[in-house]
């Protein structure tokens, strides 16, 4: 069993060895934004082999400025390649892997053993990192993808705390397991749901989400249909709660787990910023003194912040019941609006430049937050435009606005409003 690496500093301990922070990156901005906000690597799919095709993706030249920038700051970046290949999906194949390589990232996600041993076969320098599309879910299938010679392995997100001591307690490789985000109906995303429905086919990259649709019941008899729901009932979808193991965080590092990962690749970079500050804040708290941790509310209130449903930890305690799933009308969860990205501060007039996300005037409360400074809330004054006009409201789509604001801010720091 893997020994958790720590030490002691008058007379109190500390964990040297955190677990990776890993991050999803839809775009090259959403990378840039999840290691600013303190990931430890990303996640990437380029624009082929990947399951998720409605992202903005990486062209290849995108992928080297992402490693580049990465890189700088003491970050890695995996590329996700984890379709299940038919035939027509193996054309350049090996030119791709070996490009990979090239712009220099750290390793793949993949799921078919075919991608895998091509990969070791024509890019030996980057690592193979088995998808939880493979159901990993015992410790002898853990056991045989270490002999098979891969450097790590993505967890299904079936997988109990139990379940993940055991294959640490046996094995000696790394392991990843998602810690925060959607979860698939099915069976580690193993679902026919949009082949059926839409002949977009989940499992190479097209998935509708036919789950999170509202369906009304009925049942087929001698007789016909027969509905079984009344008319003024919400509809019903298969949609699970979203994952959250904030306060799990404690038992995953004693357990040795190697990679905490958040879902996100399609989500927004207020959503990628607000998770990840508050998983890192949360692991570097724990490590730093891990005997008088204790979880700070805020952190909880700041992940209610960000687009959401609502949260159970799943898997992670047992097999969950129905109060993992969600039934009848959905309320909404995200009670902030991202209302804009801090483009430039300047400390003599104290007046932040930014870009516009979401409508907001003077006389609105908004916040900031990023990591390099505590949240705080204010009043918006007087607004201007770009070319020092005085504008009633920022309603414009990235329009870029200056106005005063009551305490230093950075570039990459981040404003949003409370909707009422």
């Amino acid at each position: 069993m893997q020994t958790i690496a720590e030490t002691t500093k008058e007379g109190k301990r500390i964990i040297v060895k955190k677990p990776e922070l890993l991050a999803p990156a839809g775009s090259l901005d959403k990378l840039k934004v999840a290691v600013h906000y303190g990931a430890d690597a990303v996640y990437i799919g380029g624009r082929e082999f990947g399951l998720r095709s409605n992202a903005d993706n990486f062209s290849i030249d995108q992928m080297r400025e992402g490693v580049q920038f990465a890189n700088k700051y003491g970050a890695k970046v995996y590329v996700t390649t984890n379709i299940y290949a038919h035939n027509e999906n193996m054309d350049g194949l090996e030119e791709y892997l070996r490009d990979l390589q090239d712009v220099g990232v750290t390793g793949i996600i993949v799921a078919d053993p075919l991608i895998i041993e091509t990969c070791k076969r024509v890019a030996p320098k980057v690592e193979v990192h088995l998808s939880t599309q493979q159901s990993l879910s015992n410790w002898l299938a853990v056991k045989y993808w270490k002999e098979e010679g891969l450097h790590r392995v993505v967890l299904a997100r079936e997988v109990s705390l139990e379940e993940m001591l055991e294959m640490k307690k046996n094995v000696d490789i790394e392991i990843e397991t998602f810690v925060h985000g959607a979860m698939c109906i099915s069976y580690s995303g193993r679902c026919v749901l949009s082949n059926h429905m839409t002949a977009r086919d989940s499992n190479r990259g097209g998935c509708c989400q036919s789950c999170r649709w509202e369906y009304d019941l009925y049942e087929t008899n001698e007789d016909g249909e027969k509905a079984l729901f009344n008319p003024d009932d919400a509809a019903y979808t298969m949609s699970p709660k979203d994952l959250n193991l904030v306060q799990a965080i404690p038992k995953l590092i004693e357990a040795g787990i190697d990679s905490l990962k958040v879902e996100g690749r399609m989500k927004s970079i207020h959503y990628v910023a607000t998770v990840t500050s508050v998983y890192r804040k949360v692991i570097d708290a724990y490590c730093a003194d891990p005997e008088n941790f204790v979880i700070d509310k805020s952190w909880l209130d700041e992940l209610e912040k960000c687009a959401n449903r609502d949260f159970a930890p799943q898997f992670f305690e047992g097999k969950p019941t129905f109060e993992e799933q969600m039934y009848g009308t959905h309320p909404k969860r995200t009670k902030y609006d991202f209302a804009g990205l801090v483009l430039d501060y300047d400390a003599e007039t104290s007046m932040v430049t930014l870009q516009q996300r979401n409508h907001f005037k003077p006389g609105d409360e908004i916040e900031f937050f990023g990591p390099e400074i505590e949240n705080f809330v204010q009043t918006v004054g007087t607004i201007w435009n770009e070319d020092g006009d005085e504008l009633d409201a920022a309603r414009h789509p990235l329009e870029i606005v200056r106005f005063k604001v009551d305490r230093p801010v950075y570039p990459q720091n981040m404003m949003r409003k409370e909707v009422r």
